[in-house]
């Protein structure tokens, strides 16, 4: 899942834009922002963050350094725990052209101390996008931890799986913007379902006015994986 790589599935696959949002960690999208820039592919950078209620959400921003400022943010509130790759899997920091110039000490598998509500205020006072990851999970989402969406503004959208059966989570979304993202954790899952708006650009502010209008459209589940 080298930045490169990640690029060159998204570009074959005739993707115009991609967002990188490593679990709780955003130091991996200088990387990825060269990538796309000498690939002419727009990207927005992230985290996903799992909060307190152990909920995965994602916070998407404009530039590396708000995303690496949020991951500052999220490091303050991780527990002081080393990661144990045998477990966990290797965390390393790369360059553009796949170089690892570091391995992340912290174990970033674990739910940090901050909850929904701080982590929303916190991504949109660095001027984020938050979004709630993957709502039909049975783990790690709103449904299977809260039993419900936060629906006082917290999220400005929300995040289907790729196997999600949208006639059911269409409505369950409770009035808030779809998305459908690929998720992908292996260069083969890079693609294989996309969410498409009008956008003259991939901003966050274009995200925000897409969200408030409900005007994407989410590609068909995969029914096989």
């Amino acid at each position: 899942m080298s930045p490169s790589e990640i690029v060159a599935r998204a570009k074959a696959a005739g993707m115009d834009a991609i967002a990188l949002t490593d679990h709780q960690s955003a130091r991996n999208t200088p990387a990825i922002a060269e990538c796309a820039r000498r690939a002419g592919l727009q990207c927005l950078y992230g985290l996903e963050v799992c909060t307190a209620e152990e909920v995965h959400t994602l916070a998407l921003f404009d530039t590396t350094e708000q995303a690496l400022a949020m991951t500052d943010w999220v490091y303050a509130a991780l527990p002081k725990r080393v990661n144990d790759p045998d477990t966990f899997g290797d965390q390393p920091v790369v360059t553009w052209d796949d170089d690892i110039v570091e391995m992340e000490w912290r174990i970033l598998a674990m739910a940090c101390r901050k909850t929904i509500a701080e982590t929303s205020a916190e991504c949109r006072r660095l001027g984020g996008v938050y979004i709630a990851a993957h709502i039909d999970r049975s783990a790690f989402s709103c449904y299977s931890q809260l039993g419900a969406l936060p629906l006082d503004g917290t999220f400005d959208a929300v995040e289907l799986s790729r196997t999600a059966d949208e006639t059911v989570w269409l409505e369950k979304a409770c009035g808030l913007a779809v998305t459908r993202s690929s998720d992908a954790h292996n260069l083969d899952d890079v693609a294989r379902v996309w969410s498409q708006a009008d956008m003259k650009e991939f901003t966050v502010d274009a995200l925000k006015d897409v969200f408030a209008r409900r005007a994407t459209t989410i590609s068909p589940r995969l029914t096989r994986f």
